[in-house]
């Protein structure tokens, strides 16, 4: 009895023995057509012995790939592309990510900010650009809630941090509104000095 630790080792393990001693036998073949008439039917049983696979060229080049691989490329043969397999064109390795190399001055509110600021450095209209201003404000301070749950923001705060981004280039008043997104307020109004007092003067005047 031979077991299967005895036998020869499978390069393709999910094809069984069966195909790779076909794909052996196959590199006996010396007739050329005979050889390939051959190939392309070994192909049709290993798409078959996958349920998965899906009729395309993508799959037909795959499986190709995988016989000349289990050949060890040691077999003369023409797949329907043309392209004769190498072990180096097997052997295809993923690209690199393209990783952003500039450098972000406020990591917590990203690196589209800076974009923003930029863009609204280059708009004339002093009414578009304090608008700008309060929606990227805005958005600042809420990136700053969500990443510093645990520390206290304020509107001077994130205007500073405005400042430091535009770098000079964009005059920021002291007083913008900043407390949400979909607000239509632009600018803060003041605060009265004593509330308490001018309640208590209204309530005078309705008596």
């Amino acid at each position: 009895m031979q077991y299967n630790s005895q036998r020869e080792k499978l390069v393709i393990p999910e094809y069984g023995r069966h195909v790779q001693r076909l794909i052996t036998h196959l590199k006996k073949i010396k007739d050329d057509d005979l050889r390939q008439a051959h190939a392309e039917e070994i192909i049709k049983l290993m798409y078959s012995l996958n349920p998965n696979n899906k009729p395309g060229a993508e799959t037909t080049e795959r499986l190709w790939n995988h016989l000349f691989r289990i050949a060890d490329f040691d077999i003369e043969l023409t797949p329907p592309n043309g392209i004769i397999p190498t072990p180096e064109s097997v052997r295809k390795h993923p690209q690199k990510p393209a990783y952003n190399k500039s450098r972000i001055k406020y990591r917590h509110y990203g690196n589209y900010i800076q974009k923003l600021v930029d863009k609204t450095a280059e708009e004339t209209d002093r009414e578009k650009q304090v608008q700008y201003l309060v929606i990227i404000g805005s958005y600042m301070k809420l990136a700053y809630k969500t990443w510093n749950p645990e520390h206290y923001v304020s509107d001077e705060i994130i205007l500073e941090d405005l400042r430091n981004l535009s770098q000079g280039r964009i005059s920021i008043p002291d007083n913008l509104y900043l407390d949400a997104l979909s607000s239509s307020k632009t600018v803060r109004k003041e605060k009265p000095k004593n509330p308490v007092i001018q309640t208590r003067k209204k309530r005078r005047k309705r008596r």
